[in-house]
C-alpha cells in the first residue's frame, strides 16, 4: 500500500539533523582521535579473526597467479587505478581496501573474458560499490572514471556490473580487512594514545601500498594489520620494541609465524623502498577520510578514451 503524507510525517523523528560536514572526518591525514575500546573488545576482535576467511578470496587464488593462470600485471594495473582514483577524490582508506577486496573475491571465483575492457569495468564497479559503502559524498559514475581510464562506461553498464559483483559476493560487502584491526592493535602498543595518530597513518599507508602486490594475497587481514603496525612502530624511536612474537599476544587467533612472514615481505617490498625515497611509502596514497572534488577537474571524453555502452558491451 502506498505511503500517505501522514505516514511520512511519523518518520521525521528518525531522520538525522546533522550537517554532512559534521559527519566527515576532517582531521589531518584522515585519522581521528585515538579509539577507545571496551573490556570485551578482545573477544570481538577474536571473532573477526575467526571469521576473516569468509570475506577473503578463495585459498587457491594466490597460487593461480604463481602458476600464471591469472595475470598479476593486469591485477596490478587494476589495483593501481583504484588507488589513483581513491587519492584523486580523497576517499577513505577503507574504501580503496574494500574495492580491492571485492575485486579479488570476484576474480577468485569467476573467470573474466580475455579482452581489454572487462577488468576495467570490474574495477569501476568494485570501487563504486565500496564508495557507496563508506563515503558520504559520491562522484557520479562518469566522474568516477578518471585517472587514466582508457574506456568510459555508461552508468547503466556499470550498474549492471555492480549487480553481477553483488550476486557473486552473495551481497556480503561488509568485509573484514586490515582496517578492522589497525586501531585495536595500535591501542595495544600505545594505550595512552600519544603516538596513535602517527601509527594509524603509517600503518594505513603501508597497508594500501601492499594491495598492489600479489605476494600479500596469501596473508590474512589480521596478519597484514599486525605486520603494518610493527613496520610503523619501527619508524618511531620512542616506542618500545615490537616483534611478531609480541604482536601475536595481542589477541587470540593471531599467529607469530603468519605475522612474521608478512612482516618480512613488508620490510623487503615497502620499508626498504621507503628509506631510498623521500616519501613514506612506495605509492603515496592519500589517507584522507572525506570526499572533496578537486577544483577545475571535470570528466571529459577525449580522443584517448573509448565510450562503451550496453550495445558495445554485448558485441
Amino acid at each position: 500500500m502506498p505511503l500517505t503524507l501522514s505516514d511520512h510525517g511519523s518518520c521525521w523523528d528518525l531522520l538525522c539533523g546533522e550537517d554532512v560536514s559534521e559527519l566527515a572526518d576532517d582531521s589531518p591525514g584522515g585519522v581521528g582521535e585515538p579509539a577507545e575500546f571496551p573490556d570485551d573488545s578482545d573477544e570481538s576482535i577474536a571473532g573477526f579473526i575467526e571469521g576473516e576467511a569468509d570475506s577473503s578470496p578463495q585459498l587457491d587464488y594466490p597460487d593461480r597467479f604463481q602458476a600464471k593462470l591469472l595475470d598479476p600485471a593486469a591485477r596490478q594495473e587494476a589495483v593501481t587505478w583504484i588507488l589513483k582514483v581513491h587519492e584523486y577524490y580523497c576517499f577513505r582508506p577503507l574504501t580503496a581496501c574494500l574495492a580491492v577486496n571485492y575485486l579479488d573475491r570476484f576474480l577468485s571465483r569467476h573467470c573474466l573474458p580475455q579482452n581489454e575492457w572487462t577488468l576495467q569495468l570490474l574495477s569501476v564497479a568494485c570501487l563504486s560499490l565500496a564508495a557507496k559503502m563508506e563515503e558520504t559524498l559520491l562522484p557520479s559514475l562518469l566522474d568516477l572514471q578518471v585517472e587514466g581510464a582508457k574506456i568510459i562506461f555508461e552508468p547503466r553498464t556499470v550498474l549492471r556490473m555492480e549487480l553481477v559483483v553483488l550476486n557473486a559476493l552473495n551481497w556480503r560487502l561488509r568485509s573484514v580487512t586490515p582496517f578492522t584491526f589497525i586501531d585495536f592493535f595500535v591501542h595495544k602498543i600505545d594505550p595512552v594514545g600519544k603516538y596513535a595518530r602517527t601509527l594509524v597513518s603509517l600503518a594505513t599507508e603501508i597497508t594500501l601500498a601492499t594491495t598492489k602486490d600479489v605476494r600479500f594475497l596469501s596473508h590474512c587481514p589480521s596478519s597484514l594489520a599486525a605486520a603494518a603496525i610493527i613496520c610503523a612502530t619501527d619508524e618511531i624511536k620512542d616506542l618500545a620494541f615490537v616483534d611478531p612474537g609480541i604482536a601475536a599476544s595481542w589477541c587470540i587467533g593471531l599467529t607469530e609465524a603468519g605475522i612474521a612472514g608478512c612482516y618480512r615481505s613488508m620490510k623487503q617490498v615497502i620499508v626498504n623502498r621507503t628509506r631510498k625515497a623521500s616519501t613514506s611509502v612506495d605509492l603515496e596514497p592519500s589517507v584522507s577520510s572525506s570526499y572533496s572534488s578537486p577544483p577545475s577537474k571535470r570528466r571529459k571524453l577525449n580522443n584517448n578514451c573509448l565510450w562503451v555502452d550496453n550495445d558495445q558491451e554485448s558485441s
